[in-house]
């Protein structure tokens, strides 16, 4: 059976690093650092997300605003709120809650978040940033793929990389990460006809597609290392990955699904807050 990668321990590291440096800003500048998060209701999932987010801002002494809407809410109003966070001085980061409800357009709204409020990083700057290696403030999961390995001693450099997905979230950005660290990546999708032709070459998995169960242990091997960033709902209300449980017996080492990719995510998103809020008192300035 392979090692499971549980990101607990990591996640522990970046938070008291994070507590250490929002309590030294506070106490030297007399500065709360302060995330707002806006939810649009009606997805019971995204309101998880919203609480567990207050939970860590408080375990933090980090400042949390929550900015809840109504499921019918217009774009218009939306963005509204949106430029007043932007506007807002005492705000150092803006977290979207998604999925939005179908009437409102998800792209057209993250593009009116302030880049170097942008803790998500999926502003079309700061993807391209995480593009080029530019300053920015890069997509929170895709990071938490990568420092997932890290912290285990894996490198990626002259590696093969497979990427199942290529969402905007999460499989295109990390494409652009894995290569900015030397790995040699391949990135499937739904009309790749055949998943095991590249799995049997890959030195690293980073399962990004979104469909439970999606790599079974027939696809993988004993020398690959399979990180599993994928968030589906079970029948009974819990949370699955893309890949098969049963692929550990197959794998070098795989995250789990919670407990991995999700766990280090929500640490990185803080992390991102005070990049954010460094950035903000050097007045720099992403591309729009």
């Amino acid at each position: 059976m392979g090692q499971w990668l549980h990101a607990k321990e990591a996640a522990e590291s970046i938070r008291r690093s994070i507590a250490e440096n929002a309590g030294r800003i506070r106490e030297q500048q007399g500065t709360e650092i302060k995330m707002a998060v806006v939810l649009v209701e009606g997805d019971p999932a995204s309101l998880a997300y919203a609480k567990a987010k207050q939970r860590w801002a408080a375990r933090l002494g980090i400042g949390f605003d929550w900015v809840r809407l109504n499921p019918d809410v217009t774009e218009e109003e939306l963005i509204m709120r949106i430029h007043a966070l932007n506007s807002d001085v005492t705000v150092h980061g803006i977290l979207l809650e998604l999925p939005l409800p179908h009437h409102l357009s998800a792209r057209t709204v993250i593009e009116k978040i302030a880049p170097w409020k942008d803790v998500d990083g999926l502003t079309s700057g700061n993807r391209m940033a995480n593009q080029t290696g530019a300053p920015g403030l890069y997509p929170a999961t895709p990071l938490s793929c990568v420092r997932l390995l890290e912290h285990y001693g894996y490198a990626l450099e002259g590696k093969h990389a497979v990427v199942v997905g290529r969402g905007e979230t999460v499989g295109m950005p990390l494409l652009h990460l894995l290569l900015r660290n030397n790995a040699t990546v391949t990135v499937c999708h739904s009309r790749t006809p055949d998943l095991s032709v590249p799995l049997r070459q890959a030195d690293f998995l980073f399962a990004a597609a979104g469909r439970r169960g999606l790599i079974s242990e027939e696809l993988v091997h004993p020398n690959l290392v399979a990180i599993d960033a994928g968030i589906n709902e079970t029948e009974d209300g819990q949370l699955a990955g893309d890949i098969a449980l049963e692929a550990i017996g197959s794998l070098k080492a795989m995250s789990p699904v919670p407990g991995g990719v999700g766990t280090l995510t929500t640490a990185i998103l803080f992390e991102n807050l005070l990049k954010a809020y460094e950035m903000q008192q050097g007045q720099e300035r992403l591309p729009k």
